[in-house]
């Protein structure tokens, strides 16, 4: 699943921004406070943390869409996007 030429990792970029966004929309509680390019980011790191579990797993892949593979990288986008908010994100509680 390591990209290996341009074309690859272009479609990896543009995949990875898309289940970036996914992550984003999907993960709990307010997540509007991090950058775009932390989620984008954790998009692309999902994608490719996600590849490396499913292949731990013994995902070996399927004859046309691998829905479990897709979900892998959703839930660990979610993840990392989780982990970005905690660590980059602005506190926009208020105390009293």
């Amino acid at each position: 699943m390591w990209p290996n030429t341009v074309g690859e990792w272009i479609a990896l970029i543009i995949i990875g921004a898309i289940i970036g966004v996914l992550g984003k929309f999907i993960a709990p509680g307010d997540k509007d406070n991090i950058p775009i390019w932390a989620v984008l980011l954790c998009g692309i790191g999902g994608v490719l943390l996600g590849a490396v579990i499913y292949g731990i797993f013994g995902g070996d892949g399927s004859a046309g869409v691998d829905w479990v593979r897709w979900a892998v990288y959703i839930i660990t986008a979610v993840v990392l996007t989780m982990i970005a908010s905690t660590v980059l994100g602005k506190n926009t509680s208020r105390r009293v």
